[in-house]
């Protein structure tokens, strides 16, 4: 909270003194959303983007996704700034306190961008869509348009994908070297950790210093098979508690992981961008991570490079994690729809600047770009309909990802897009602990039932 604090006065000042200079892309600011502000008879429009600039083909992405737009459409000025991971985040927090919020931007259906929604700072979007006639509306899967599946009850968004924040990359390379095969059971892969450590591999690679990924990467999947389908709704239901023998078991096998040297302490300090180069340099024999990162690990357009080539990847499997003892459900993963792009909610119905934030969006959210981020690994399931898979030029890894669905049976709650931030943080936190040896799976529970109660009562 100091740190949002700090940022807040700081944006503050910024925009006192002509708060421009906040936006990477330059320009002036365009204030609040209030008006159709143009300049040289072009509207004006800050855009929040959410952009891994060392990630394979983000470069590439400016020209053929930003810059195609505006020269598509010249009566818009896109003033756009690049933020990713927590930086991203932070920035959202700030701009919604200062009431500074941009008019278009990248966000969660739920979860990460909580606050958009349960304060409405997001158009409903739905009026815009059945505005456009029923062929454009047809054109999305069902689920992408339901807005209750969205945090704040109403299409905010335009989703992108549906995303299965869990799965399991299996390098056989590194396990053929060691005389191994893919493991099924969890039996067979807690069996192959000592043989891993005496060829000098890790047996499974996560990038835990950021504390999210356990929970949306691999915890959300374990609370779903020690909970079952649908377990989230139970606790949010008051029909059961985080306390309960199943959550608790849930975080017992997180300890159990560590315990047993299938995941190594090493990964609470691995960061998001360094467990790449240790996956593709053959450090271990798994990876844990969402089905999003296979684009990081194939060809940069711009560079021809990659950090596994084309020949290694056909080494690569993608599957979920192996069968789970004592679990209720086995051969699961972990979903929800994916991000997308949302308005701010204070540009007037019918302005100028509606009409050219609308048009933005549906560029970012239609057949052209999904397409281009489905070749370039941005996304895997994509909501647009009418996209000819099989006619692209896919990478191995990206066909391994494609085919994730057939490899898992059920698809369970994401936390992090199931229960508020005053609940996941904690849990996060709570989730390193574990794996630090600093606090038992009740003490865990305990605290986590503790910040939902707290949450309930004051909502």
């Amino acid at each position: 909270m100091k740190r949002i604090g700090f940022i807040v006065l700081c944006l503050a000042l910024a925009f006192a003194g002509g708060g421009g200079a906040v936006w990477a892309a330059g320009g002036s600011s365009a204030g609040s959303a209030g008006g159709a502000q143009s300049t040289g008879g072009q509207v004006e429009l800050r855009v929040l983007n959410y952009m891994d600039l060392t990630s394979a083909n983000s470069s590439d992405s400016v020209a053929r996704v930003w810059d195609a737009f505006s020269k598509a459409n010249p009566d818009i000025k896109v003033i756009r700034e690049d933020l990713y991971n927590e930086p991203f985040h932070n920035k959202v927090e700030a701009y919604a306190a200062a009431g500074q919020l941009p008019d278009v931007m990248y966000a969660w259906p739920s979860g990460r961008s909580t606050t958009l929604h349960t304060q409405k700072l997001l158009k409903d979007l739905l009026p815009l869509i059945k505005g456009e006639g029923s062929a454009y509306e047809s054109s999305f899967l069902p689920t992408a348009l339901d807005g209750s599946l969205q945090g704040g009850g109403y299409v905010a968004i335009m989703p992108l994908a549906i995303t299965s924040t869990h799965a399991f990359y299996v390098n056989t390379e590194v396990l053929a070297d060691a005389g191994l095969t893919p493991a099924k059971t969890y039996e067979e892969l807690k069996a192959q950790a000592p043989i891993l450590k005496a060829k000098g591999y890790d047996t499974v690679l996560m990038a835990n210093q950021d504390a999210w990924v356990m929970q949306s990467c691999l915890f959300s999947m374990i609370a779903g098979r020690f909970g079952g389908k649908d377990w989230e709704q139970s606790i949010l239901s008051g029909k059961t508690k985080f306390t309960d023998p199943d959550f608790v078991k849930a975080l017992a096998f997180v300890k159990t992981l560590y315990d047993d040297g299938v995941l190594s302490q090493a990964t609470l300090s691995t960061d998001y961008g360094s467990v790449l180069g240790q996956f593709g340099t053959n450090k271990g024999a798994y990876l844990v991570d969402g089905d999003w990162r296979v684009g990081a690990f194939i060809t940069d357009q711009s560079t021809g490079q990659a950090i596994i080539p084309p020949a290694r990847q056909e080494k690569i499997q993608i599957t979920v994690f192996p069968d789970i003892p004592g679990a209720k459900i086995n051969k699961s993963t972990s979903a929800t729809l994916g991000v997308g792009w949302g308005m701010n909610a204070n540009i007037p119905s019918g302005s100028d600047k509606e009409k050219a934030a609308w048009k933005l969006i549906k560029w970012l959210s239609g057949k052209e770009t999904q397409t281009y981020m489905l070749e370039t690994g941005g996304i895997s399931t994509p909501t647009v309909k009418n996209i000819d898979v099989g006619s692209l030029k896919l990478e191995p890894m990206q066909k391994a990802i494609s085919n994730l669905g057939s490899q898992y049976t059920a698809s369970t709650a994401v936390i992090d897009g199931a229960f508020h931030s005053d609940v996941y943080n904690p849990l996060n936190d709570g989730l390193q602990e574990l794996g630090l040896g600093g606090k038992t799976p009740e003490q865990v529970a305990r605290e986590i039932q503790q910040a939902f109660d707290n949450w309930k009562k004051s909502n």
